[in-house]
């Protein structure tokens, strides 16, 4: 039973909620409710440091080059063949017009802007393994290894863009990508990092089934995704990895595979998220920084990313910090964001265990509508997976949301930690809470509520 607030601005506990070895407090009015001005006072600095790369006049239109946009035609030699040529006159956009273009995988190369013109220019990726090899350098889950590349990649460059209003298919589906998941492969590989093999022995790929990402910048600089849409990935749709000046604008995301995590910035810093849509088979967005002895090996976190104007519909939650996170997480902004769908698990989501440990901190959330959620609004859990089993408890600090209304949710809270972690410092402000059916459970972990409103469910 939920007793229901009888006026705004005054909070009430569920009644029965769980409360096991935790510190939950609530507050009326503005007791102990915290003062994040100076926290959000970064962002204009941090937003100074991000700008979208710009690429000369020049334009190499892939049909120039041999590419047949009839959807059967290989175009995989044409489309490398335009981006060299660009990159050998200094840069500019490789077009991709009307058409339905086949392709394997793209790599693109500094100052190369690859555009999908139209509406209906289409990039349409095959399915053949093959098509995607040789292996490359990457990250699969957080663990750095040699295998299939990522339908678009780039490695180590600058200045590199994939924008359009034309549609990215990768054509996955249970009778191909789809069908690979939790393979020998994968233990194998998480078994090799946990005894330190190096990098240059995880040598993965044809027979392995280790799915490739979508879209992969992997230690680049100055990185911009606009305006694609992006349909039917094999694994995580865009994959920033270890890369500074990241910006992901008005892009459409509908792919609800396993795995399918809208963005997933690994190790970098400096990102913007703006105005996109996503509608996932797992995290809409995701934050993270390597994983368990691997992410700690590479030690270097995410930090300074803004997420905001953004829409959520499916997916495991709208935002979330984890789980690969081993190299931590520092100063995330969440803003004016739109979230609802029977699917989406939770609004903001912390994932760790003591394997992967990390320190989370400084995670900010405020002026976002949701409107319904599957499971609870704030989900931290510490026992993902591995659970406390292992020598890297990890770490959850000042963890804010402000001003986040909620028309249905089956609870507010779903945070359980373990004696070792520390969930400390999270704090719910100036927020609605409507239509809650179950009681919260708070576990180890110290939680706040200040300034808020509950109703119970009719």
């Amino acid at each position: 039973m939920i007793l229901k607030s009888s006026f705004f601005g005054v909070l009430v506990l569920s009644i029965g909620a769980v409360l096991v070895g935790a510190a939950f407090t609530v507050r009326a009015g503005q007791t102990n409710a915290p003062d994040t001005q100076a926290d959000w006072a970064q962002v204009p600095e941090i937003l100074k440091r991000i700008s979208a790369p710009e690429f000369p006049a020049r334009d190499f239109v892939i049909t120039d080059f041999g590419a047949v946009g009839d959807g059967r035609t290989d175009c995989t030699a044409a489309i490398a063949q335009a981006i060299s040529v660009c990159v050998e006159k200094g840069g500019g956009s490789v077009i991709v017009p009307a058409g339905i273009f086949l392709t394997g995988a793209i790599h693109l190369k500094s100052n190369v802007n690859l555009h999908l013109a139209a509406t209906n220019s289409v990039l349409r990726f095959r399915t053949d393994p093959s098509a995607y090899l040789p292996a490359v350098f990457t990250r699969f889950e957080g663990t750095e290894l040699y295998n299939y590349s990522p339908l678009i990649h780039a490695l180590g460059q600058k200045n590199v863009a994939v924008t359009g209003d034309g549609i990215l298919d990768g054509q996955a589906d249970a009778s191909n990508w789809l069908a690979w998941k939790k393979t020998a492969a994968r233990a194998r590989l998480v078994k090799m990092a946990d005894e330190n093999v190096p990098v240059e022995q995880r040598q993965f790929g044809a027979g392995d089934d280790l799915r490739p990402d979508f879209i992969e910048f992997n230690r680049c600089q100055n990185v911009l995704v606009a305006g694609v849409h992006i349909r039917r990935s094999p694994m995580w749709e865009i994959h920033p990895l270890l890369c500074t000046n990241v910006t992901v604008r008005d892009v459409d995301i509908s792919s609800h595979g396993a795995n399918n995590d809208g963005c997933d910035p690994e190790s970098c810093r400096d990102v913007l998220i703006e105005k996109c849509r996503f509608d996932t088979g797992d995290d809409c967005i995701a934050i993270k920084s390597g994983r368990n002895n691997d992410g700690r090996r590479v030690g270097v976190p995410s930090a300074d990313l803004i997420i905001r104007d953004c829409a959520m519909r499916d997916g495991h939650a709208g935002v979330a910090i984890g789980s690969e996170i081993s190299g931590s997480c520092s100063n995330v902004f969440v803003e004016d964001c739109e979230m609802s769908s029977p699917e989406l698990v939770c609004a903001l989501r912390l994932k760790s265990n003591a394997m992967r440990g990390g320190v989370l901190q400084n995670i900010f959330m405020r002026n976002v509508q949701v409107g319904l959620v599957k499971d609870s609004v704030l989900q931290v859990d510490f026992l993902y997976e591995e659970g406390a089993h292992g020598d890297f408890p990890p770490v959850a600090k000042n963890i804010v949301m402000e001003n986040i209304t909620v028309a249905q949710t089956p609870r507010v809270l779903n945070v359980r930690g373990f004696p070792a972690a520390q969930i400390s410092g999270v704090r719910i402000c100036h927020s609605t809470f409507k239509q809650i059916q179950r009681p919260d459970v708070v576990v180890d972990a110290d939680v706040q509520l200040v300034d808020c409103s509950l109703a119970q469910a009719n």
